[in-house]
């Protein structure tokens, strides 16, 4: 299905690639007030600096978690 989802704080945009996921839980352990799984929307940017989620996602096993630069 290649859905995509975006979430941007200005500064940095996370790319969310559903379809992607192996739901091993790396984001919301290692930024449970980032990644929620238990919220809508389930990303909060707004929870750490935005170096702390660039390394949150370069974590990503699957891949289905990437970054760039807001307005890039």
């Amino acid at each position: 299905m290649n859905t995509m989802k975006l979430y941007t704080n200005g500064e940095i945009t996370v790319i969310w690639r559903p379809d992607l996921c192996c739901h091993s839980g790396n984001c919301i352990r290692g930024l449970p007030r980032v990644f929620r799984a238990d919220k809508k929307p389930w990303v909060d940017l707004t929870g750490a600096s935005t170096a702390e989620i660039r390394r949150q996602c370069d974590e990503c096993p699957s891949g289905a978690l990437a970054w760039s630069i807001a307005g890039k």
